[in-house]
């Protein structure tokens, strides 16, 4: 992962929060929100949450992205959410920088940060740390990223597996956001992505309690239809419109699940039952953005590609919460009410083995 600012890294890393942080993560549609407010209304501290999902960042977009409502935010401070314009690239380093001065502020009224979101980079760049390395360079990664539409994607998944093997394994041949990055990196570094990386990470928290949200596969498959069902009759195709009217049918933030779907579909080019189906199926795989439903494709191609890319990123995501130690899980399949007594009671636990002044202490964060 890479700063988002100035060159390669110098000097000493910053050292691991010591103040208690709460995580509450899990797949879209699990009804992470709605625990989260239950449980900031039986923790034995004030909480506050802090956003960390890719596409809640950008503002302008409540309905596709599923942003927690007016009186959700309300019930329990929201922040992290709407921070970024559609037209910027909000990145990882960016992301844990930015929630680090929010935790600072949640600490200094005397809170605890609860972090709440299923974006895995974003929860392991602020909670577990960043490997820093050279900048953005809007230049060179211009040119990439016209080299891309020339030569297309393949060819500079090549070019990487030339200049940084290791990396190139790790990457999707289709993934063009990371390609490029990785290409800009060895450009402006000198250095493969995959070097940087072995350095020690900055930042993070010394021990976070991780509360994680599971649900029986055919309750969240239908929870995920009930939400895009409700994104599509919300204002997603209008959004999904307006983003295309402003020429950022490429921009990071179009990149958000069903958003080139939602826009066919208020094209008249696809029907609302097509429409919810494949958008179902691109949540249930928190695949990325595909450029979808131009007359390229029929649905049943669109299927076969978008499980194909399911299967591998739920793999690198099991992979990842593996290695993440005592996750608490939590099951509102049995009740919501029930989930968020037992998230209280961890939390309690958790913070008994902080002593007095433990939010004060600086950190990290603060």
């Amino acid at each position: 992962m890479e700063s988002a600012v100035g060159g390669p890294a110098q000097g000493p890393c910053v050292q691991p929060d010591p103040r208690p942080l709460v995580v509450l993560a899990g797949p879209t549609a699990s009804g992470k929100t709605a625990l989260a407010i239950a449980l900031a209304e039986r923790a034995p501290v004030p909480l506050e949450a802090i956003g960390a999902d890719a596409r809640q960042i950008y503002r302008g977009l409540p309905a596709g992205t599923a942003q927690p409502a007016a009186a959700e935010r309300r019930a329990l401070p929201h922040h992290m959410i709407g921070v970024a314009d559609p037209a910027e690239t909000f990145d990882a380093a960016r992301y844990a920088r930015e929630a680090r001065a929010c935790a600072g502020g949640v600490y200094a009224r005397g809170a605890v940060p609860l972090v709440v979101g299923g974006s895995g980079l974003y929860l392991r760049a602020f909670v577990e740390g960043l490997f820093e390395g050279p900048g953005a360079r809007p230049e060179l990664r211009r040119r990439l990223e016209e080299e891309a539409g020339r030569e297309g994607l393949p060819a500079l998944h090549k070019r990487l597996s030339g200049c940084d093997p290791e990396a190139a394994a790790k990457i999707h041949p289709n993934d063009r956001r990371r390609i490029i990055r990785a290409l800009e990196v060895f450009e402006a570094a000198g250095r493969p992505i995959s070097s940087l990386r072995a350095g020690a990470p900055a930042g993070g928290f010394e021990r976070p309690l991780w509360l994680g949200v599971d649900w029986p596969p055919e309750a969240h498959a239908r929870r995920i239809e009930e939400r895009v069902r409700a994104m599509l009759a919300g204002g997603m195709v209008e959004e999904a419109a307006r983003l295309a009217r402003e020429g950022l049918e490429h921009a990071p933030s179009f990149e958000g699940l069903g958003y080139a779907e939602a826009l066919e579909l208020g094209r008249g080019g696809a029907d609302i039952e097509e429409t919810v189906e494949l958008v179902c199926r691109l949540h249930r795989g928190y695949a990325k953005r595909l450029e979808l439903g131009r007359g390229g494709a029929d649905i049943e191609e669109t299927v076969e590609l978008v499980c194909r890319l399911h299967r591998g990123y739920a793999k690198r995501q099991r992979t990842w919460f593996r290695r993440v130690p005592g996750v608490r899980w939590l099951h509102p399949e049995r009740g919501m009410e029930a989930a968020a007594a037992e998230a209280a009671r961890a939390v309690e636990a958790y913070l008994a083995g902080f002593g007095p002044g433990a939010l004060a202490r600086k950190g990290a964060a603060g």
